[in-house]
């Protein structure tokens, strides 16, 4: 690589993998920041929680904070994840929207709400719930399994198979076999 004129290194530095591990590291220390920066903050919230708790006690307001702990807790446990597998978790990105959705309902309790937000927000679980369940018939994509270089192999077996089959047939190729529109068509086209 010394031998290499400056621009063919510099062009060997970025197509290599370095550029990548270096975006990825710094990527990995925002997530890290942030996970620093989410739990002083859960710490907090959870000292304001057991002062809450001192009398006179206000119900709505301390299963308010218990509910924004374990959104906090499940925020976390997303960042937690990503950190892992750098990927973000679908499955816990949709439980936090459904236990955040949860938390408004009950704060502002139902009977308080108006219909159209109590059904806008039925809806919406409902939606978070179906993807939920879609999420568990979906084969992951992470642990190496990528559904795309799956199809691609399998498009190139099946290539690969329609060509030995022709070529065992011993015929020349026609040009709709071979997928070239015959030249008369093309001219009747234009």
């Amino acid at each position: 690589m010394q031998n290499l004129p400056a621009s063919s290194r510099w062009a060997t530095w970025l197509n290599g993998n370095y550029v990548v591990r270096i975006l990825e590291l710094v990527q990995d220390l925002i997530v890290i920041s942030l996970c620093i920066g989410l739990f002083s903050f859960m710490v907090m919230q959870l000292r304001e929680m057991f002062l809450s708790l001192l009398p006179p006690l206000n119900f709505p307001e301390v299963t308010s904070d218990i509910l924004f702990l374990l959104i906090l807790v499940e925020l976390f446990r997303l960042l937690i994840i990503y950190l892992q597998e750098h990927r973000v978790s679908i499955g816990v990105a949709v439980e936090v929207s459904i236990v955040s959705v949860l938390r408004e309902i009950i704060v502002r309790g139902v009977l308080d709400t108006p219909w159209t937000q109590v059904l806008a927000s039925c809806a919406f679980l409902l939606v978070l719930g179906g993807l939920l369940v879609i999420r568990a018939w979906i084969p992951p994509t992470f642990d190496g399994v990528d559904p795309e270089q799956q199809v691609s192999r399998r498009h190139r077996i099946r290539f690969a198979h329609d060509i030995s089959d022709l070529e065992t047939t011993n015929s020349p190729l026609t040009d709709e076999e071979i997928g070239i529109a015959p030249a008369s068509a093309t001219v009747r086209a234009r």
